[in-house]
C-alpha cells in the first residue's frame, strides 16, 4: 500500500514538472503584462490655450495604445516599437479644470489595460473686479430664506428654503413691489428642502438640496406637472433657453436637457489660480452664467462655454444695506425686458435694482 502511494505522489510531481517550468520559461500569464505608462513628475497643471508636454513609455509587444483626454481618444498608435514619446496636448479643448488622461494599451491576446494621471488647466486671465451700485431699493419678504429668484418676462419668481424643516420651502410669483406671493403658488412638506428655480417655456423648474429631486411645475397655475431625480446635491439652477444649468455646491456646473433632466454635458469653474467653490444661485445674463458664491458677497460671471471666470463682482455694499438680521447674499434676478438686474439676500427685507462697474 505504502508502494501504490508513493508511486501515485511521484506521478503527481512529474506531471506538475511538465505543467509548471514551461509555463516558468514563456511567462505563461504568470508574469506582470507591461502595459504603456505616463512618465510625469506629477499630475500636469496649464493654462487654458498652452500646450502641455505629455511623456510616456511604450514598451514592446502592444498592438495598440491609445491616449484618451476627458473621456475622448486623442491619438492613436497601431503596433508600435518599443519608444518614450512626448505629446503636445492642446488644453482648450475641453475648458478649464481637472481633467482626466488615459493609456490604454491593447495586447496580442486582447487584453486591454490602463494607466490613468490627470491633467489641471486653470483660466488665461484675472478675473476683471466689479462692484455693485444701488439703483433704487425694493421691500423683500424677511420670512423668505431665499434659494431661486428669477423673472419670466415682467413677472418676477422666488423659491425658498426650509433651513428649520417646518414645511416652510415655497415657490410662485411675487410682487416686486411689495414681495409678498402672489396666488397660486406651491410648496412642500418639510422633508424637503427647496433650492434652486428656473423657468423655462410654461415650466418651472425647481431642484432640493439632498433630496435628488427637481419638481416641475406649470408656471402659470404652478401645478406639479413632473418630477426627475439626479445625483448629488442640489443648489442653483439657470437656463440657457435650451438646457437646464445646475451647480451642486463645488466648482461643477452641469447643464441638463429639460426633457428628461439628465446631464448633457458639465464644466468646472476656475479663474487663473484654481477651482471656485461653493456656487450657489445662478442667474443666466446675455450670453454668461452668474453664480453666487455661498457665505460671501461675490459674484462670479462664468463663461458657460468654458469655465473660465471673466469677472468677479464684489457685492458686499449690498450686504451692509439689505442684510440686517438676515443670512447672506443670495439671489439675481434679470428682467430681459428691462434689461434690469435684481438682487437679494436670505432672510433680507430689501431687493435691489443694482447696476455694475469696475
Amino acid at each position: 500500500m505504502k508502494r501504490r502511494y508513493g508511486i501515485i505522489v511521484l506521478l503527481i510531481l512529474v506531471l506538475a514538472a511538465f505543467i509548471l517550468v514551461p509555463l516558468m520559461k514563456s511567462g505563461g500569464g504568470m508574469e506582470e503584462l507591461e502595459m504603456a505608462k505616463f512618465d510625469l513628475p506629477g499630475d500636469p497643471q496649464a493654462k487654458y490655450g498652452d500646450d502641455i508636454p505629455i511623456k510616456f513609455v511604450i514598451p514592446e509587444g502592444l498592438t495598440k495604445v491609445e491616449l484618451l483626454y476627458n473621456d475622448s481618444v486623442f491619438q492613436t498608435w497601431n503596433h508600435p516599437k518599443a519608444q518614450t514619446r512626448t505629446v503636445a496636448l492642446q488644453t482648450n479643448y475641453y475648458g478649464v479644470g481637472s481633467r482626466s488622461l488615459v493609456l490604454r494599451s491593447t495586447f496580442k491576446d486582447g487584453t486591454v489595460l490602463e494607466n490613468s494621471a490627470i491633467v489641471r488647466i486653470t483660466s488665461d486671465i484675472a478675473p476683471e473686479l466689479l462692484f455693485v451700485k444701488i439703483v433704487k431699493e425694493y421691500p423683500h419678504n424677511p420670512e423668505n430664506y431665499t434659494q431661486g429668484y428669477e423673472f419670466d418676462g415682467n413677472q418676477l419668481y422666488e423659491g425658498t428654503g426650509d433651513p428649520g424643516q417646518q414645511g416652510k420651502t415655497v415657490v410662485g410669483p411675487v410682487s416686486l413691489e411689495t414681495g409678498a406671493y402672489i396666488e397660486p403658488k406651491n410648496g412642500l412638506d418639510a422633508t424637503y428642502f427647496g433650492e434652486g428655480i428656473t423657468i423655462l417655456g410654461d415650466l418651472l423648474y425647481q431642484i432640493t438640496w439632498q433630496n435628488s429631486k427637481c419638481f416641475v411645475y406649470d408656471k402659470k397655475t404652478m401645478m406639479l406637472k413632473n418630477e426627475f431625480t439626479y445625483v448629488g446635491d442640489g443648489w442653483g439652477l439657470c437656463n440657457d433657453g435650451k438646457s437646464i444649468i445646475m451647480s451642486d455646491g463645488s466648482e461643477r456646473i452641469t447643464f441638463r436637457d429639460p426633457e428628461s433632466f439628465q446631464a448633457t454635458k458639465v464644466i468646472e469653474v476656475y479663474d487663473n489660480v484654481g477651482p471656485r467653490t461653493y456656487l450657489n444661485e445662478l442667474e443666466y445674463i446675455d450670453g454668461k452664467i452668474y453664480a453666487n458664491v455661498y457665505q460671501t458677497g461675490t459674484v462670479l460671471v462664468i463663461e458657460p462655454a468654458t469655465g473660465r471666470v471673466l469677472q468677479e463682482i464684489d457685492a458686499n455694499e449690498l450686504v451692509i444695506r439689505g442684510k440686517g438680521s438676515g443670512d447672506v447674499l443670495n439671489g439675481i434676478a434679470y428682467n430681459k425686458l428691462s434689461n434690469k438686474i435684481f438682487m437679494t439676500g436670505k432672510y433680507w427685507t430689501k431687493t435691489f435694482e443694482v447696476q455694475f462697474h469696475k
